[in-house]
């Protein structure tokens, strides 16, 4: 960071992501101020933590230590309109403006970046990693894509450790900005279209991002993902998965609500890690995360305890509500293949079950460029309950509505088309034994709603 700045400003402070930079800032002793469009329980926190942020898109509002533009530092979101009047204001000043995948480049150039990317499991993979190291003696930053359920939060801060783990996004080429030390890639399959325009292009943006990793380093690439790496000569690549690679799981045992299987990596093998959240999509993601903590030195005593008391992360595979009799989860995913995982490791889990979800789709072009697969990842389901498309920053495209979603699924299922007005209503009637909510827009607001009606 410059030795001149003093403020740093944030437009679109309250995001998941960019909260976690407010709080590193902040903890490091800047003046730290922002907009964000509406309060939240997480902005209010950051209020009460010191940060100084607002909710009105006018420049008349920023406090005068943000004037500065010597001193100060703008940082802010891609999700942020470009007409937005306060970033116009500091682009007319000619401030200091960076995109956050900016700033977390630079944090990659002074600590050992440990990044996650992938289509999905990387929040689940980062957050599991930042556990592992933070419980052991190496210990780490860490900037996550999620709230991590040990820590309530979604930022680590070390005052010693020189690695920071880092979710690296592939959305509007982000990542791009960072300089791994070590990286690992979960998955390929297409997603952000809008962005990309093919598949192609999107493979092509992770194949430049791995001729970002540093020279003494090391790309963890999950086994049989289309991209091709482009890695240097002084860069050790490895493979995981599941079943085989260098890094990978034997001796899988799956029952009694718990999974436990041996972890096996180029030189020895760690018998009976036990996996604190048990679903079987977490052996990859765990895999993966064991693999970057082993390479960096935690001991296989540190690696077996940080694995057993992971709990997780808010949104992903979060369950809300379990007794003998219902289950309630949560799950962030919103690509057809994060569906068709989430829907596989219940079955796995509630095999004699019914198994009902309800589907809030996520982006007017994800459903355009989607619609099939995700009927196809749905049909796996007993019952599936559609909601609207939830738009985020989007405007609405002719034709393209829940109805192309539920038109395709599996002739035969029990399926319905609601408002999301009408979500507990629906939940009243209880006609499944597992229910899970799926998507990233706001369907996460009514869960507490559906706790209670399914309790009443």
């Amino acid at each position: 960071m410059e030795h001149n700045i003093k403020s740093v400003y944030f437009v679109g402070a309250g995001g998941i992501g960019m909260s976690a930079l407010v709080r590193y800032f902040l903890a490091k002793g800047y003046n730290v101020g922002g907009y964000d469009k509406t309060p939240t329980e997480l902005t209010q926190r950051l209020i009460e933590e010191g940060a100084q942020i607002h909710y009105d898109d006018c420049p008349d509002q920023i406090p005068d230590c943000f004037r500065q533009k010597e001193t100060t530092l703008v940082v802010y979101t891609p999700a942020i309109p470009s007409d937005h009047k306060e970033l116009t204001y500091f682009r007319q000043q000619g401030f200091d403006i960076q995109k956050r995948a900016q700033v977390l480049g630079l944090l990659t150039r002074q600590h050992k970046g440990l990044c996650v990317a992938g289509t999905h499991g990387k929040t689940t993979t980062s957050t599991m990693a930042a556990h592992l190291l933070h419980q052991s003696a190496v210990d780490c930053n860490a900037f996550l894509g999620g709230i991590s359920k040990n820590y309530g939060t979604n930022y680590i801060l070390s005052p010693t450790s020189d690695y920071v783990v880092i979710e690296a996004d592939e959305f509007d080429r982000s990542f791009h900005h960072l300089r791994p030390y070590m990286t690992v890639i979960t998955a390929t399959d297409p997603d952000h279209l809008d962005i990309y325009g093919t598949k192609e292009a999107y493979l092509e943006s992770f194949r430049h991002y791995t001729t970002l990793i540093q020279p003494g380093g090391a790309l963890i690439l999950h086994r049989g993902l289309e991209m091709k790496a482009d890695v240097g000569p002084e860069v050790t690549v490895y493979e995981y998965s599941r079943n085989e690679g260098d890094f990978h799981a034997e001796n899988i045992r799956i029952g009694g609500g718990e999974i436990v299987f041996d972890f096996v990596t180029p030189t020895a093998t760690l018998r009976d890690i036990q996996l604190g959240v048990p679903i079987s999509i977490n052996i990859d993601n765990g895999i993966a995360a064991m693999a970057l903590a082993w390479l960096n030195g935690v001991s296989e005593d540190e690696i077996r305890q940080g694995m057993k008391t992971f709990s997780g992360v808010d949104r992903r595979f979060d369950f809300k509500l379990k007794t003998e009799h219902m289950v309630f989860l949560s799950d962030y995913a919103h690509h057809p293949n994060e569906i068709e995982q989430s829907v596989k490791s219940i079955r796995e889990l509630y095999a004699d079950k019914r198994i009902a979800a309800i589907f809030q789709p996520h982006l007017y072009t994800r459903t355009r460029d989607f619609y099939r697969e995700f009927a196809q990842s749905l049909s796996l389901l007993d019952k599936v309950i559609l909601c609207d498309i939830y738009p985020a920053r989007e405007q609405p495209i002719p034709g393209v509505t829940s109805q192309l979603i539920y038109d395709n699924l599996r002739p035969g299922i029990d399926k319905v088309m609601i408002h999301k007005s009408e979500i507990i209503d629906t939940v009243r009637r209880k006609d499944f034994d597992v229910l899970i909510s799926l998507g990233a827009g706001d369907i996460e607001d009514y869960a507490p709603q559906i706790v209670k009606a399914l309790q009443s």
